[in-house]
């Protein structure tokens, strides 16, 4: 009778751990994007451990285009340039498409970390919140640019930012599909729709890039919104300002 009984306590134990199992496959399988290892996918919700996941994304140019293709993400692939502090060798331009949001000017080419995020920003936050807010699109982005040899705020010593090797883009603001004109400098602090829709993509570009400071941060970014993807490790610290 005792053997039973410790057979059968064997068999609920086995059992619960079978259930365990069978849920958490479950739910790898439903929300993949929540789960650290998982493969990132840009066609996926934005989870958990997407923004690290794209940040890891640094120093692998080959992987990183891989994810863009495999997205249908129209792009130019740049050459390397810069030396020193300043190299940097997988710096991509977005190519605009129907319906994809214009970069003005046009001639910038962040990182390929970076222009991942990009694009999961337009998808599932900008052109989402455009449509909440003002019940159209945005048709494009305006910016300060992503690529500048520099150090943080232009110091001539210290650690070198984030643009110093195109890891980062600074949003000035964005223009409507009837033109209406939406700026960090002017409306952030405004009262209404122009105001709500820059916090609510700030609020969700806190979840794609390892850094976004915005006018809440200090005066230096009194006019735009800084994203970078500085690489920090799988449990490294992220800031959102």
């Amino acid at each position: 009778m005792r053997r039973i009984h410790l057979f059968l306590r064997r068999l609920v134990h086995v059992a619960a751990v079978l259930s365990l199992c069978l849920i958490g496959y479950a739910y790898v399988s439903r929300r993949p994007q929540n789960i650290p290892w998982t493969r990132l996918d840009l066609s996926q919700p934005i989870g958990l451990f997407t923004g690290r996941k794209l940040a890891s994304l640094t120093g692998r140019p080959a992987e990183c285009r891989a994810l863009l293709d495999r997205a249908g993400v129209a792009y130019s692939r740049m050459k390397p340039g810069g030396e020193g502090q300043c190299a940097h060798a997988d710096a991509v331009r977005l190519t605009p498409v129907k319906d994809a949001i214009a970069w003005e000017p046009a001639a910038v080419a962040p990182s390929c970390p970076v222009a991942a995020a990009l694009k999961l920003w337009e998808w599932q936050v900008v052109q989402p919140a455009a449509q909440r807010h003002f019940g159209r699109a945005v048709r494009k982005v305006t910016h300060f640019g992503a690529y500048s040899c520099r150090r943080l705020y232009g110091r001539s010593a210290g650690d070198f930012s984030e643009h110093a090797t195109a890891d980062a883009i600074d949003v000035a603001g964005f223009i409507l599909t009837d033109g209406h004109r939406i700026g960090v400098a002017a409306d952030w602090k405004g009262g209404g729709k122009d105001a709500d829709f820059l916090h609510e993509v700030r609020d969700g570009a806190c979840g794609l890039f390892s850094t976004v400071l915005s006018p809440d941060y200090n005066a230096a970014h009194r006019d735009h919104l800084h994203l970078d993807q500085a690489e920090r490790g799988a449990w490294g610290g992220r800031a959102c300002r």
